[in-house]
């Protein structure tokens, strides 16, 4: 963990690409209508199929409750990147639930800002583990298109990724595969779980 992040502040940091910009990583702050309009377009920029537009505010609404952790990235005064996390198991396991990335500023150290900020907050308030469920709807890894209730192991050990499936990001950071949920989303379409510890 990045135990550089002071979020009450809304620390700063360079993520490094060209032009050297500087960016905030801050708490949510949901009476804000400006971010939550932002977060909401967001939410349907990343999951289209998962959260029709006329859904996406009330989505929000349920994703910045006050027992839920909100974390944004904002540059020049927008929001480009949001990550939440959900109380499980009293408050030793929390769920990961969304990291979404504007598409412009993908791949340029937003997302793994966002996790390190995410991962220091939940250990402040007793976090153990962070878990996720990423889902492989479209046919992106090696678990899909496959029957996962037989040689279950040895097909999780051998995953490779086809498409840019974001599972491997999510390994980048340190989370493992410790799961999947065969034909989650329809035959053939697993959950694959993955989690991390987040203390030493």
């Amino acid at each position: 963990m990045n135990a550089g992040f002071a979020l009450n502040r809304g620390s700063r940091y360079n993520y490094g690409v060209k032009g050297d910009p500087i960016m905030e990583i801050v708490m949510f702050d949901k009476t804000n209508e400006q971010y939550m309009k932002e977060a909401a377009a967001l939410l349907f920029e990343c999951f289209p199929h998962s959260y029709p537009m006329d859904e996406t505010e009330q989505e929000m609404k349920k994703l910045t409750e006050p027992d839920r952790i909100a974390i944004y990235a904002q540059d020049n005064g927008h929001l480009v990147g949001y990550i939440g996390a959900i109380p499980q198991y009293g408050i030793t396991g929390w769920e990961l639930h969304p990291l979404m990335v504007t598409e412009k500023y993908r791949a340029k150290g937003v997302g793994t800002k966002l996790i390190q900020a995410l991962e220091k907050e939940c250990a402040k308030r007793g976090g153990i583990t962070i878990y996720l469920g990423t889902d492989d709807e479209f046919g992106k890894t090696t678990l899909s298109a496959t029957d996962l209730y037989e040689n279950t192991y040895e097909k999780i050990e051998s995953i490779h990724n086809i498409k840019r499936h974001p599972y491997e990001f999510y390994k980048k950071n340190g989370y493992k595969i410790v799961g999947v949920i065969p034909d989650a989303n329809g035959i053939g379409k697993p959950d694959i779980y993955m989690a991390k510890r987040i203390i030493d």
